[in-house]
C-alpha cells in the first residue's frame, strides 16, 4: 500500500501536485490584490509625499550638520569622561555633599593617572632587578662568590627614588583653571542643537480587510494553507514510514516460516504431504513389476487431493491458499481505486475553477495640481519655496489579468495509470508465484532430509492405497446390496435406450460406475449383454473383474474377500 505515495507517477503524487497548484493560485491571487492596492495607494499619496519630503529636506540638512558637530565633539568627550590610566577606586561621596565639578574631576583624574604611571615605573624597575639577580646567580656557579657578586642586583631601593615625582604631579599638574566650565558650556550647546531643530515625517497606513470580516496577508494565508497540507503530508508520510519499516522486517517472517516448516516437516508426517514425487512413481513401478496393486494413474477423486510438482498449472489443493493470497490484494486495489477517484474529483474541480475564474482588471488615474503665489516680498519667496512643492501632476493606466494566478491542474495520463497498476499486478503475480515457492520449499526440505522424505512418500503411498481399498470395498458392498435385493441397478433413461439400440452408444457418453470417470477406449463394459455397466480398467481390476451390478444375490462376495487377501502395503 506504499507505492501510491512514492515519488513515481501515481494518484497521490498527482494530488499533491494539484494541491500545490491551489496553494500557489491562492497566494498569487492575494499578492495580485495587494499589488493593486499598493499601486493605488502610491498614486493617491504621491503628491502629498512629495510636498512633505520637500518640507523635511531643510530639517534633514540641519540634522546632518548637527551630527557632524556631535561627531567632532565625541572625541573630546571620550577623553574627558574616560577613566582609563589609573587603578585607584573612586572614593564614595558622603551623603549631603555636593557632587564635584567637571574641573575638579578632571584634575583628580589627571593626578591619579600621573601617580599610576610612577607606580608602574617602580614596579617594572623592581622586576628588572629581580630578573638580573636570577640571571647572575645562574651565571656564577660558586655559591658564596655568586651571592657576593650578585649583591648589587638586590638594590631595589634605588627604584623608589622616582617617588619624588609625586610632588610634581600634585603641585604642577598642567590643567587650565577654566577648562571644566568651558567644557560644560560646549557640551550643553552640542546637546541642545539636535533638540532645538527637528523635523519628522510620519506616514500611517491602515490595512483594510481583503475579504469581508477577514484581514489576512498573502504570507499568512500561504503559510496557513501550506502548513495544513504539510501536516497532513507528514502524517501520511509517518504512516507510510511505519508500513515500510514493517515491510523491511519481512525477512524475519521468512526465517520464522522456514524454521516452522522444517519443524513440522520432521515431526508431523501428514504436514504438506501431498506431492506425487519421483520416488512415489518408483514405488508404484516397483509394485507393478511385483504384480501388486498400484495407484497410478490416480482416480479423479484422488487427483483433487494430491499435487504433481512438475505440472505448471495450479492444482486443487493449492487453490485455497491462492485464493486467500488474492483476497489480500483487495485492500490495495480498493485503496488504489479510491486514490484514482479522489484525484479525478480534484482535477475536475480545479479544471472548472480555471475555466470560469478568469478576471481582467483595469485601473486609470490622473490628477493635476498647481498653486501660484504672486509677489516679490520675503514672505512670497518663502511660500513659493515651501508650498511650490504642491505643483504636481501624474497619470496612471494599469491593465492586468489573473491568468497567471489560475490553477493549472494536471491529469493522470495512461502511462501514469499503467505505472500505478504495475505494483498491484506484480503483487498478483507474486501471489501466483507463491504456489511454486511452496513447492520449492518441499524440494529444499527433501534435499536436506532425504530419509525423512522417503518415509513421508511411503506414508502417502500407503495412505492412498488404504483409501482406495476402502472406497472400492464400500462401492462393492453398495452394488452387491442392490444385487441381493434383486433390484436392477439404476441407470439413466438414455443409457437404458442404448442397451436396446447399440447405435446410441456412439452418441451417448457413459461414466464409470465406481469413480465416475468418462468412458474411454480402455473402459471395460460388463460382459453381461443386458447389464451394460461401464468400468474403467483400474476399477475393473479392483472389482476383481466381477460386475456386482448384475451378480445374482445367492453368489458370495468372492471378489471382496480375494481383494482383501491380496491387499499389501508398500515398504
Amino acid at each position: 500500500m506504499t507505492w501510491p505515495h512514492s515519488p513515481s507517477p501515481g494518484p497521490i503524487a498527482n494530488m499533491r501536485h494539484n494541491l500545490d497548484e491551489v496553494i500557489r493560485s491562492v497566494g498569487c491571487t492575494v499578492e495580485l490584490q495587494i499589488n493593486h492596492s499598493r499601486q493605488i495607494w502610491r498614486v493617491s499619496t504621491a503628491p502629498l509625499r512629495a510636498v512633505l519630503q520637500d518640507m523635511v529636506k531643510g530639517g534633514q540638512t540641519l540634522n546632518a550638520e548637527t551630527r557632524n558637530v556631535s561627531q567632532a565633539f565625541a572625541g573630546l568627550n571620550e577623553q574627558v569622561a574616560s577613566e582609563a590610566g589609573y587603578g585607584v577606586r573612586r572614593p564614595r561621596r558622603a551623603q549631603g555633599h555636593r557632587a564635584p565639578s567637571t574641573q575638579q574631576l578632571y584634575e583628580q583624574k589627571t593626578k591619579l593617572r600621573c601617580k599610576y604611571v610612577i607606580d608602574e615605573a617602580i614596579g617594572r624597575c623592581q622586576a628588572w632587578f629581580d630578573a638580573k639577580h636570577k640571571a647572575c646567580l645562574q651565571r656564577v656557579a660558586v655559591p658564596l662568590i655568586s651571592h657576593l657578586l650578585c649583591l648589587p642586583m638586590k638594590f631595589t631601593f634605588l627604584c623608589h627614588m622616582v617617588q619624588v615625582m609625586h610632588a610634581w604631579c600634585r603641585d604642577k599638574i598642567p590643567v587650565e583653571g577654566n577648562f571644566g566650565q568651558t567644557y560644560d558650556k560646549v557640551n550643553g550647546s552640542v546637546a541642545g542643537i539636535s533638540q532645538d531643530f527637528s523635523a519628522q515625517l510620519v506616514v500611517k497606513h491602515e490595512a483594510q480587510n481583503t475579504l469581508v470580516g477577514v484581514n489576512v496577508s498573502r504570507e499568512r494565508l500561504t503559510e496557513e494553507v501550506t502548513s495544513h497540507v504539510r501536516q497532513q503530508s507528514v502524517r501520511l508520510g509517518q504512516t507510510i514510514s511505519v508500513l515500510r519499516l514493517l515491510l523491511s522486517c519481512t525477512f524475519l517472517f521468512v526465517f520464522i516460516s522456514a524454521f516452522s516448516y522444517t519443524n513440522h516437516y520432521n515431526h508431523d508426517i501428514r504436514f504438506d504431504n501431498l506431492y506425487v514425487t519421483t520416488y512415489f512413481r518408483q514405488l508404484d513401478a516397483r509394485r507393478w513389476k511385483q504384480k501388486k496393486r498400484t495407484l497410478l494413474p490416480l482416480r479423479r477423486a484422488e487427483v483433487s487431493g494430491v499435487i504433481f510438482p512438475c505440472r505448471p498449472a495450479v492444482q486443487p489443493p493449492e487453490l485455497k491458499s491462492l485464493m486467500l493470497e488474492l483476497l489480500e490484494c483487495i485492500p490495495p486495489l480498493l485503496f488504489l481505486l479510491l486514490a484514482w477517484g479522489l484525484d479525478h474529483v480534484l482535477y475536475t474541480m480545479f479544471s472548472v475553477i480555471r475555466h470560469h475564474s478568469f478576471v481582467q482588471y483595469s485601473f486609470r488615474s490622473s490628477h493635476h495640481l498647481e498653486v501660484r503665489v504672486g509677489g516679490r516680498s520675503l514672505l512670497a519667496r518663502l511660500l513659493r519655496s515651501t508650498i511650490g512643492a504642491l505643483n504636481t501632476s501624474s497619470e496612471m493606466a494599469l491593465e492586468s489579468t489573473n491568468l497567471a494566478c489560475l490553477p493549472q491542474p494536471q491529469a493522470m495520463t495512461q502511462s501514469d495509470y499503467l505505472a500505478s497498476c504495475l505494483p498491484l499486478g506484480a503483487l498478483v503475480l507474486l501471489c501466483l508465484g507463491q504456489v511454486y515457492t511452496h513447492r520449492l520449499r518441499r524440494v529444499i526440505a527433501a534435499f536436506y532430509f532425504p530419509q525423512r522424505e522417503k518415509k513421508r512418500v511411503l506414508f502417502l503411498y500407503n495412505e492412498l492405497l488404504r483409501k482406495r481399498q476402502a472406497f472400492v470395498r464400500l462401492q462393492r458392498r453398495r452394488i452387491a446390496r442392490h444385487a441381493r435385493r434383486h433390484q436392477a441397478f439404476e441407470k439413466p433413461l438414455l443409457e437404458r435406450f442404448s442397451l436396446w439400440c447399440p447405435l446410441l452408444r456412439r452418441c451417448l457418453r457413459r461414466y464409470c460406475v465406481l469413480c465416475g470417470s468418462p468412458e474411454s477406449r480402455t473402459s471395460q463394459p460388463c460382459p453381461t449383454p443386458t447389464c451394460g455397466t461401464i468400468y474403467c480398467r483400474p476399477c475393473w481390476r479392483d472389482m476383481g473383474q466381477v460386475c456386482f451390478a448384475c451378480t445374482p444375490g445367492h453368489l458370495p462376495l468372492s471378489g471382496d474377500s480375494s481383494s482383501e487377501d491380496q491387499m499389501t502395503y508398500a515398504d
